[in-house]
């Protein structure tokens, strides 16, 4: 006589959810350039010019890698062209600092962003989820799953709030390296805290007996 155990809900788990957003080697690898950056701008007597072509070149070779290891090219160009705006504007404007001045932005509007969508009822982390899912709209039609998204989503406003913060004030005291240790400190140690504590957020509001993110009940 065969046994068959009682499959537990699978509600939310920190690495099955860190696997689903892309991980943390996409933040690990937004950390080099800036890194690169401040390196060259301190060897060389604070160049911004050595500084941004430091930068690109370490962009260029991390994109070549990540090519070679199946990285989707549109991953990678997106990459190649976020630093190559940090460049160019670093580059114009001859204030070290503004290497930093995209990151700052982008943050900003992605806190707006993640805002909207949540008072919207299309919470972003959702969004995410069921794209990489292939769950098309059907998570939406869960209303605790819905809840639950919008509830977790406040985690990575925090987040985006929490850089915005940091960043903008050590951009106005123009701290330069100050700026490139935060850049590092607030990338994939943030990321993966948001990451858990979205995927404790999920366990604690879905119900007990849901069966989790992959399996939406509309």
């Amino acid at each position: 006589m065969q046994v068959h155990e009682k499959k537990e809900p699978d509600i939310a788990q920190p690495e099955s959810l860190a696997r689903l957003l892309g991980g943390w080697r996409a933040s690990t690898d937004a950390t080099l350039p800036p890194v690169a950056f401040v390196a060259a701008w301190l060897l060389t007597g604070h160049s911004v010019a050595w500084g941004a072509v430091a930068a690109f070149g370490v962009s260029v070779l991390l994109g070549v890698y990540r090519l070679l290891r199946g990285t989707r090219p549109r991953a990678v160009l997106l990459g190649l062209l976020g630093v190559a705006i940090a460049a160019a504007v670093v580059l114009r404007t001859g204030h070290a600092a503004d290497f930093f001045l995209v990151q700052l932005v982008t943050n900003a509007a992605s806190a707006l962003a993640w805002i909207v969508s949540i008072v919207v009822r299309w919470p972003l982390l959702g969004v995410v989820v069921g794209t990489a899912l292939r769950q098309g709209g059907r998570w939406r039609r869960d209303p605790a799953l819905l809840r639950a998204y919008a509830t977790a989503s406040w985690v990575w406003v925090g987040q985006y709030v929490v850089r915005v913060a940091v960043l903008g004030s050590l951009y106005l005291a123009n701290a330069v390296v100050a700026l490139g240790i935060a850049r590092v400190a607030l990338s994939w140690p943030l990321v993966a805290g948001c990451v858990a504590v979205s995927a404790w957020i999920l366990a604690r509001v879905l119900p007990s007996d849901h069966p989790g993110f992959r399996s939406p009940q509309a």
